[in-house]
């Protein structure tokens, strides 16, 4: 454990998060001469990891490679979990990257002349001083909470799991976007009894994929899944569930109805982290929280701090941030550190006229 007499360590970036884009990061700054240290809270790609076993990305592997490294998945499909997590590790591997895992990040103080981080290991307390922070935390820190009795229940959770935990019990869905579909899905594929509750009076079908809207559209014609649209838990119990009738989306508390089931799975969303930001005074904008950056180097209002992947949307209702889209992130804060592109930026490399679109 680092006490008051050990020295403060050093390095000139910190880079918080240890997430793909910060993980590519900390490559490019690499290849690029920079002295850096990567710090991630738990183990690389901690949120990936945490997702229900055997889960595929929407995304194609080539949109989501970083570094320049190929991802090659054996039958040309969109990876899974599993398989992006390997990637990631053979990248840091092959990179011999400087990541400190088990390293949470907990304050950042601005001095003169940078930033001092304190952090907790697993065996302690450390203190660094760098010049630069890249804050690449991720939007996904938390579940979105409903704060409505019997939330905290064990039967309830706020993602998917293992579908195999739910055979031949019936289980509730709440929510309506590409997790919950993709949750109701897996469950009653594995053998579940699925109610989907949305508080809205259609499913949003511009805001889900297009091969999960059509299966679960198969579904529920043929009725092997009950839909409950206009509705939300109001309260949770062993056994049921108390939902409320909506209008425009608002609960109607007049307007209630019993679903019997032994499990409750929330896919409400998730929130981001931004406590950060705010020790750091970056300002963030609107409901989402979104930091205040300027597009072409993502560099904060906070002079020597940026910001980098979906961290840059908050927490995001509608999403424009996420892995394939943030590869420019890099390439625009090499150019802002060093004044040179990274050598190779994922699977989109800008060119310095490029129009930035915020």
């Amino acid at each position: 454990m680092q006490d008051s007499d050990s020295p403060i360590l050093q390095t000139q970036v910190a880079v918080v998060g240890g997430g793909p884009i910060g993980i590519e990061l900390a490559v490019a700054l690499q290849l690029a001469g920079v002295d850096y240290r990567l710090f991630e809270a738990q183990q690389i790609g901690d949120t990936i990891a945490r997702w229900p076993r055997n889960t595929h990305f929407f995304s194609t592997p080539e949109r989501i490679a970083i570094s320049g490294v190929p991802l090659n998945i054996p039958d040309q499909q969109n990876p899974t979990g599993e398989q992006y997590l390997a990637y990631l590790r053979g990248v840091i591997s092959a990179f011999n990257v400087r990541v400190n895992n088990y390293e949470r990040v907990e304050s950042i103080e601005k001095i003169s002349g940078g930033f001092t981080l304190r952090t907790q290991t697993l065996t302690g307390r450390r203190d660094w001083h760098c010049e630069t922070v890249i804050l690449a935390t991720g939007g996904m820190a938390h579940p979105r909470w409903l704060r409505i009795p019997g939330e905290d229940l064990p039967h309830v959770s706020h993602g998917l799991d293992d579908p195999h935990r739910y055979f031949q019990r019936s289980v509730l869905v709440v929510g309506g976007r590409n997790s919950a579909i993709e949750s109701a899905m897996r469950c009653w594929r594995a053998g579940a009894n699925v109610c989907l509750s949305y508080y809205r009076e259609e499913l949003p079908r511009p805001h889900i994929k297009p091969s999960l809207r059509d299966d679960i559209d198969t579904v529920l014609r043929e009725n092997q899944m009950r839909f409950i649209p206009a509705s939300v838990p109001m309260e949770i119990h062993p056994g049921y569930v108390i939902l409320a009738r909506t209008r425009d989306g608002v609960p109607q508390f007049g307007d209630t109805l019993r679903v019997d089931c032994d499990f409750v799975l929330l896919a409400t969303g998730f929130e981001a982290d931004m406590s950060l930001f705010e020790q750091l005074g970056v300002t963030l904008q609107g409901e989402n929280g979104a930091p205040l950056y300027e597009p072409s180097t993502m560099k904060t209002n906070v002079e020597g701090v940026y910001v980098a992947g979906t961290a840059a949307g908050g927490t995001q209702t509608r999403f424009e941030h996420f892995i394939e889209t943030s590869h420019v992130h890099v390439d625009r804060i090499l150019r802002a550190l060093t004044g040179q592109p990274a050598q190779r930026v994922g699977y989109i490399v800008e060119k310095p006229d490029d129009n930035i679109i915020h």
